[in-house]
């Protein structure tokens, strides 16, 4: 079931998007050579403590996790689409980081992304990540009432494909508001015209994932929760948590 916001609630998780946009800019500028991903997650954590926010994050075990995910961010490093669990590795010179993080504020959710490189930065990663999010903007452009879901889907998928990139599957975006997840999905890749209709007082995550190689194929790995590309090449994954309002999409997590 889809809940519609109210304007008042929309407000309410700006606030709560605002932790997550404060978190993932500190992570930011803090991220460089030698850093490990633990201190990525133990300073978004500080972000939460110091707003009064909970993580969705920590904690979380869907039906296919073999574990509750022991974060508050999920840090994927090179060839790990989604999901990365932050441990000990300390960044390294061209690594491309993918960090994804959420927040829960009275009793309403944010949840955005970002994709970056450390240090010196390659060519095919930086056009990697500018398509990535010139695909999210895209999504949020199609995010207007009157639209339906598969516009999104398809407002990205063609920003993807066009510039010849993989979309793995059976992963997307979804439905947020008093819950991290909630209906409807939102996929990467479709047809235009086809799904649920927007309406005002929908709040969307819209969350493209890029494979640099153009494959499709990704695997499982061993920790039951990171995703990554079959080939071993990279990824990037960018989001935010949009709002659908009659005066157009408004950008809950948008970074200042």
């Amino acid at each position: 079931m889809v809940e519609l916001k109210t304007d008042t609630s929309i407000d309410a998780m700006y606030e709560a998007g605002q932790v997550v946009a404060r978190a993932l800019t500190a992570v930011r500028e803090v991220a460089d050579v030698g850093v490990s991903l633990l201190e990525l997650d133990e300073l978004a954590h500080d972000v939460l403590r110091a707003a009064g926010a909970t993580s969705p994050f920590l904690g979380y075990r869907p039906s296919f996790a073999p574990t509750p995910f022991p974060a508050v961010v999920c840090a994927s490093v090179n060839d790990a689409i989604v999901h990365g669990i932050p441990d000990g590795y300390r960044l390294r010179d061209g690594d491309l980081v993918s960090i994804d993080f959420g927040a829960k504020l009275g009793g309403w959710a944010g949840d955005s992304a970002i994709s970056f490189t450390v240090g010196t930065p390659r060519p095919a990663d930086v056009r990697l990540i500018d398509t990535a999010e010139r695909a999210l903007a895209a999504g949020i452009a199609a995010a207007v009432v009157g639209n339906r879901v598969g516009d999104i889907a398809h407002a990205i998928g063609t920003v993807c494909r066009t510039a010849g990139y993989g979309i793995p599957q059976g992963f997307g975006g979804h439905g947020i508001g008093r819950q991290m997840h909630e209906d409807p999905g939102v996929p990467n890749e479709g047809r235009p015209g086809r799904g649920l209709p927007l309406r005002h007082g929908m709040a969307l995550a819209i969350e493209p994932m890029l494979i640099a190689s153009g494959k499709d194929g990704y695997h499982e790995a061993p920790d039951g929760w990171t995703l990554r590309t079959n080939d071993g090449s990279r990824a990037a994954h960018v989001e935010h948590t949009v709002a659908i309002t009659e005066a157009g999409p408004r950008v809950l997590t948008e970074r200042r």
